[in-house]
């Protein structure tokens, strides 16, 4: 099977690179032929037999007439649609998965292909909603302004989002996100999706709030690595590992670390917050981490703690800390509670509630017997390895939700 996968950034830069990369990989150890289109870049890692992309697209840089011409190229590419259009004729794919791909390849890129379709090519359009990009224009449901998780454009209203500044807190900015999302929606180019992967439960409720949606999703979460089971001894201290942010519940776990100074606290990432957990006496900043050295501080720990305050969809730290043995205290919120076996690999609380987020870590913390067994419990998790995801995905790429796309066409 050939597969072309497309995604804005084609150089590490985030989790929908991590996926398309270790995923195109294991497509191709099991014979099957990938391909990849995107933005051209200096990091790029991947690509395609024509060497076609689209131009790099740097919002913090560049001359005054690229600036200017910035708006209208984040809605609508005709370099795109020409560009993935070569690739397209030279490769012939039979399934197009897409990614990340707003504002700057644009939807367009879909038309294209479904033109392509229509002149005779069987291919499969899929698509994996990494966030919320097709619903809410700043794609995160979520108002940097206010901190406030926000389901105002799920509707179409999409105006909301230049109400409320929701993207970098521009009225500008926000406005050309009004802009994309309306002019798309007003062109119907969505129904052209054949599948839509949900990486969460939780998405794919917030996805089928639009008929058209429903009618296409799917959810899976992602997949990942095995992990070698180890029975390690633990120290007493509480990890929080991920980024320093306001939508992450930071602010909420410093109030109560501030609260709990009897109880030592170990921080590992990085974020704007990095100065605000430096003033706190209990907490050890060990800054980012990866490899073995993270893995090190998971095992070790008495328990993680995920405070999330946004619509997280499928936190991988969630995963990864319980496939090392170390049980997770997570926010009721998005998609975290699918991920945690409560009472048995770990608990939850009520998102954004310092009291109720106080006296669960003080339980937990005090009760080594407790968190021990969760530990324990830990080691009959089972998330999908890449083997397990991948076997779904191919009744996804072979078409597998053809009779949902009829239903639809019959009913519009």
């Amino acid at each position: 099977m050939k597969i072309l996968m497309i995604n804005k950034f084609l150089y590490p830069n985030g989790g929908s690179e991590t996926y398309i990369f270790k995923l195109g990989d294991y497509l191709k150890q099991q014979g099957h032929e990938v391909q990849y289109f995107g933005m051209e870049h200096e990091g790029r890692c991947v690509g395609n037999v024509v060497d076609a992309y689209t131009t790099d697209m740097n919002f913090h840089g560049g001359s005054k007439l690229s600036k200017l011409m910035y708006p209208l190229k984040t809605i609508y590419s005709s370099e795109a649609r020409r560009k993935i259009r070569l690739v397209l004729d030279a490769f012939e794919p039979d399934v197009c998965h897409i990614n990340n791909f707003n504002y700057q390849l644009t939807p367009s890129i879909i038309l294209e292909i479904q033109k392509w379709r229509k002149e005779g090519h069987d291919c499969q359009i899929v698509f994996t909603a990494h966030d919320y990009q097709l619903i809410c224009p700043n794609h995160m449901c979520n108002n940097p302004n206010s901190g406030e998780n926000c389901e105002k454009c799920l509707s179409g209203h999409f105006l909301n989002c230049t109400k409320g500044k929701c993207i970098h807190g521009s009225t500008a900015k926000s406005f050309v996100g009004t802009m994309e999302a309306t002019f798309w929606k007003w062109k119907g180019v969505y129904q052209y999706i054949d599948t839509m992967i949900c990486c969460s439960q939780f998405m794919k409720t917030k996805m089928d709030s639009n008929p058209l949606f429903a009618t296409k999703t799917v959810a899976m979460h992602n997949f990942v690595d095995k992990v070698e089971w180890k029975d390690t001894s633990k120290k007493d201290y509480i990890l929080y590992f991920g980024r320093f942010s306001k939508e992450k519940g930071i602010h909420t776990l410093l109030k109560v670390c501030k609260e709990l100074p009897e109880i030592q606290f170990v921080f590992a990432g990085t974020g704007p917050l990095e100065n605000e957990i430096s003033q706190i006496s209990n907490i050890k900043n060990v800054g980012f981490q990866t490899g073995k050295s993270l893995e090190k501080l998971i095992r070790e720990a008495r328990f993680t703690i995920y405070p999330s305050e946004w619509y997280e969809n499928c936190p991988f730290s969630v995963m990864e800390s319980q496939m090392y043995g170390t049980p997770v205290l997570g926010a009721n919120i998005g998609g975290i509670p699918e991920l945690i076996n409560v009472g048995k690999t770990g608990e939850l609380f009520e998102s954004g509630n310092c009291t109720e987020l106080k006296i669960k870590i003080e339980s937990l913390y005090r009760n080594k017997e407790l968190t021990q067994q969760y530990s324990s419990n830990c080691k009959e998790i089972a998330f999908d390895d890449i083997d397990t995801y991948v076997k779904k995905l191919m009744d996804i790429y072979k078409g597998s939700n053809k009779e949902g796309r009829k239903v639809y066409a019959k009913e519009q």
